[in-house]
């Protein structure tokens, strides 16, 4: 089974939530799963279940009210975004299952630097103690899922003490480099797709096909 990769780099958020959206209109039946890898600059984003307030001072970052689950969030530089563009029923995964899967997919990623992390119920991502390392939000449209997830790789925490990270007063926040120390952000990326790849196609012969980023051109934002 082939696996599309696309390698963004930094991507305006807007730009890459409106290719998301129109790719996943636009896929059929047999068309091939793709996963995105893209940084943005600095962005605070509300998801469908997200309260203003919770954006406690946004100061100079904008905020973007988005259509993936969940609650506000904080993107920026050194932060590593994986969407996950799915079809869900051809692989016969229901959202909570998703969610599994893509938590354990980080969660084996982390081990390979020695960091033990977690998944809590009710509470979608990835925690090391009392920390949040790693964000869920997913939109399922049909048979297709876009959104993903987010891994605070190398980056300024600082924007996280504007909200309530995921609705949650006082909520604490890290990095893979706060808990692992200085880091290839390279390596852990491609750490990161390989072990969500084998979480989310298992027992299946996975073959990734890079491709250049063409998609993203001459899409409006919504």
């Amino acid at each position: 089974m082939n696996v599309v990769l696309r390698e963004f780099g930094q991507v305006d958020y807007t730009t890459c939530w409106a290719a998301m959206k129109a790719f996943t209109a636009c896929r059929e039946p047999g068309d091939s799963d793709e996963l995105w890898t893209v940084e943005h600059p600095a962005v605070f984003t509300l998801g469908r279940a997200g309260k203003p307030e919770h954006v406690l001072m946004a100061g100079d970052i904008p905020v973007i009210r988005s259509d993936r689950g969940g609650q506000v969030t904080y993107h920026g530089p050194g932060q590593q975004v994986v969407y996950t563009l799915l079809d869900v029923r051809r692989a016969g995964l229901g959202p909570r299952e998703l969610v599994r899967r893509l938590e354990q997919g980080v969660i084996d990623c982390l081990a390979e630097y020695a960091v033990h992390a977690e998944r809590r119920p009710g509470a979608p991502g990835v925690y090391v103690g009392a920390a949040k390392l790693a964000a869920l939000g997913l939109r399922i449209r049909g048979a297709y899922t876009y959104h993903g997830l987010a891994l605070n790789v190398a980056m300024d925490l600082e924007p996280f003490a504007r909200i309530n990270p995921c609705g949650y007063a006082g909520l604490a926040v890290t990095s893979l480099e706060h808990l692992a120390g200085p880091l290839d952000a390279a390596r852990v990326r491609t750490a990161l797709v390989d072990h969500l790849c084998r979480n989310l196609y298992p027992q299946q012969d996975i073959r990734l096909v890079g491709e250049t980023p063409a998609v993203l051109a001459d899409v409006d934002a919504p």
